[in-house]
């Protein structure tokens, strides 16, 4: 015969924000409020009290916050709190049954229905008498003073108050009897980062293309188009010095992240020539993700660049520019990286004893050997991929970009990322995993702050809407920060390299608010198209030259970047992820949607066309404006400046890729007065 269970009788269920009940942590940044719910309820009709309690990981004492009630139809609760700092929290949910607060609802049902209630108010003395047993100590005299005062009232009038006063049914409700106190059965982890794994612009560049251009030989005033010409990368490449000169001109753009590739020593054997090619001149600097010669691995820099100093100079610089240095973290040796002598069980060798170079059929990496994750000396590897994470944020870098997370461990980005952000919090991991969604979404549940995503590819309205609407709603939006990079060194999608200039700032339109946090490849501000015929690759690629480049070379996109950038830095709700929505238009060529904060509402339309002129209806979510359909309203372009009084729903725009090809609408109601006839709230 099977033991009596326990008379539990409050049920909490469907925990939310949850990630698969709780296996994962739920993401939010410094400041966010963390709104849970979930459907808490009984048998019979008692009052129910519920809490949401949290704290700092490793802490003892728990906080608590009130829920309420917020459709009782279906028992559906709610409460919130904000956590005071970066790191691991957690949070569950706490009921109890609030048997004063029960009994004197009853009793008051009784009492306006003029029925007699002496007995009931017995009933009361003695409930009350049971909370002194699980009242703190320093309540108790107090609590038993009230109830002794019940007791011994005169009138029963005077027993109604005291037994009905907020100092006795109040703390009752408050303090839980333990005996119907219940807890979900999980509590649910919460990683908070720093506000710029939500909303960053980030500009992507090789610090050896940022020297001076250089005049072909025996070609008077023109210029190197972006091949180092018989010279070494220590010769003629740009230096850490070189980056600092450019930090006033990215910084007026308005980014804040400045992410380089890899900055270690480049290998020499199989050493890559322009375009990918297998014969590399004397003179080639070959690709930055072949890492690794006689100057060291991936804790040394190409000599070329400067040394440490410079690079601790260059990281101080940048953040007196308003930016951070962001580096490229690529598991990727060159057959003379140390490694290889120092460990050689840690690469894959094939029945012929050779070491496995790096494929992605059809493309073959000569110059790269990847490594084994699952080597016999797995500890001692995955320890010191470790420490190199640590090495460079004790150098000052707090962002780090993962090249390829998606062909290596889940266990180990897990482990390792934990593990990292236990010493430095504020460390932010972003994941460059162009793979299936199930893959990109495990990256982002078990630790990534942020990935690359399907933007590059999504070009149309309808795949535009839905992919959109599913990043930026849950439960992807509990754990995923899409960074919707317009380009990258290996991507020059088919749209920039056919849509001229105004498809590029198509693209960065979308980019910069459709997400809150977004990124350019250097050279994409001078609508560099020029690509491999037939594929979506850079012709002349920056990953195996040094490009340098005239940044001010007519027909460049900058001034608009830049006032992209203002437009999202003054625009709270553009700071937002997960606030995205979208809006009918009569053109399936113009993409319509919004994103509010508090009193500040933008609205955004896009031409998709970079070709022709296209215009359209669209319709503008005034209720969700606080805006009568009667009333007249102002939207300010924030791109061009000009202003426009509009009415009702339906309203009528016009977008040209020769002129403008978007519009960022400021909308502000417009109050009539005879005092000031054009004010705007």
């Amino acid at each position: 015969m099977s033991s009596v269970p326990e008379c539990k009788r409050i049920l909490i269920e469907r925990v939310v924000p949850a990630l698969d009940n709780g296996r994962y942590a739920v993401k939010c940044e410094v400041g966010d409020r963390l709104v849970v719910r979930a459907d808490v309820f009984r048998d019979g009709h008692e009052k129910i009290v519920s809490s949401l309690i949290w704290r700092k990981k490793g802490d003892q004492k728990w906080e608590r916050a009130p829920m309420k009630c917020i459709n009782a139809g279906i028992d559906l609760w709610e409460g919130s709190f904000i956590p005071p700092g970066i790191g691991a929290f957690e949070y569950a949910i706490e009921a109890h049954c609030d048997l004063l607060g029960s009994w004197a609802g009853d009793v008051k049902k009784k009492l306006d229905a003029g029925q007699d209630v002496a007995s009931d108010l017995l009933e009361g003395i003695e409930l009350a008498k049971r909370y002194s047993a699980w009242l703190p100590k320093s309540e108790q005299s107090n609590w038993k003073s009230l109830v002794k005062s019940a007791e011994t009232a005169k009138s029963q009038l005077e027993r109604v108050a005291i037994l009905f006063s907020q100092e006795l049914l109040g703390r009752a409700a408050a303090v839980p009897d333990p005996g119907t106190k219940v807890v979900s059965e999980r509590v649910f982890p919460l990683w908070v980062d720093r506000v710029e794994a939500r909303y960053a612009a980030w500009y992507e560049l090789f610090p050896r293309s940022q020297g001076k251009l250089v005049k072909k030989s025996g070609a008077a005033g023109s210029v190197v188009s972006g091949r180092n010409v018989g010279a070494t990368s220590a010769e003629t490449g740009g230096t850490f010095k070189d980056v600092e000169a450019r930090l006033p001109d990215i910084q007026e753009m308005g980014f804040n992240v400045l992410y380089f590739p890899p900055i270690h020593p480049i290998g020499h054997t199989q050493r890559k020539g322009p375009n990918n090619s297998l014969n590399a001149a004397p003179g080639d600097p070959g690709c930055p993700y072949s890492i690794g010669n006689s100057d060291g691995g991936h804790d040394a820099i190409e000599p070329g660049l400067g040394s440490f100093k410079d690079f601790e100079h260059l990281v101080k610089k940048a953040r007196e520019h308003g930016m951070e240095i962001a580096l490229d973290f690529a598991v990727n040796c060159s057959p003379d990286h140390p490694y290889l002598e120092k460990h050689p069980d840690w690469f894959s060798k094939r029945p012929d004893g050779t070491i496995k170079y790096a494929e992605n059929p059809p493309k073959k990496y000569e110059d790269i050997y990847p490594i084994n994750f699952e080597s016999s000396d797995r500890e001692g590897l995955w320890n010191e991929l470790k420490r190199i994470f640590l090495f460079w944020a004790e150098k000052g870098v707090r962002i780090f970009r993962i090249d390829n997370p998606h062909t290596k461990p889940f266990s180990f980005w897990e482990w390792v990322i934990r593990d990292v952000q236990e010493e430095y919090p504020d460390v932010l991991f972003l994941a460059e995993a162009f793979t299936r969604p199930r893959v990109m979404q495990a990256l982002g549940k078990l630790g990534f702050s942020q990935s690359y995503t399907y933007f590059t590819w999504r070009n149309f309205k309808q795949e535009l809407v839905e992919y959109f609407t599913e990043l930026t709603t849950p439960p992807m939006s509990w754990y995923y920060r899409g960074n919707l990079f317009v380009n990258t060194p290996d991507i020059l999608p088919t749209f920039l390299q056919r849509g001229g200039r105004a498809g590029f700032k198509i693209r960065a339109t979308l980019a910069a608010t459709l997400s809150s946090v977004y990124g350019i490849y250097s050279g994409f501000e001078l609508c560099e198209n020029e690509g491999i015929p037939g594929k979506e690759e850079y012709l002349d690629s920056e990953k195996y030259e040094i490009k340098p480049r005239d940044w001010n070379k007519p027909g460049n996109i900058k001034s608009y970047i830049t006032t992209l950038n203002r437009i999202r830095r003054e625009n709270p709700a553009l700071h937002e992820y997960d606030n995205l929505t979208f809006y009918p238009t009569e053109n399936e060529h113009v993409l319509c949607y919004g994103k509010s904060l508090d009193e500040n509402n933008v609205l955004i339309a896009v031409s998709l066309d970079p070709f022709q002129k296209q215009h359209s209806f669209v319709y503008v979510p005034i209720e969700k404006y606080g805006i009568k359909p009667e009333e007249t309203y102002q939207v300010h372009d924030l791109i061009t400046d000009k202003r426009y009084l509009w009415k009702g729903q339906k309203n009528y725009i016009e977008l040209d890729p020769k002129t403008e090809i978007a519009n960022v609408f400021v909308i502000r109601r417009w109050i009539h007065r005879e005092q000031d006839f054009d004010y705007f709230k």
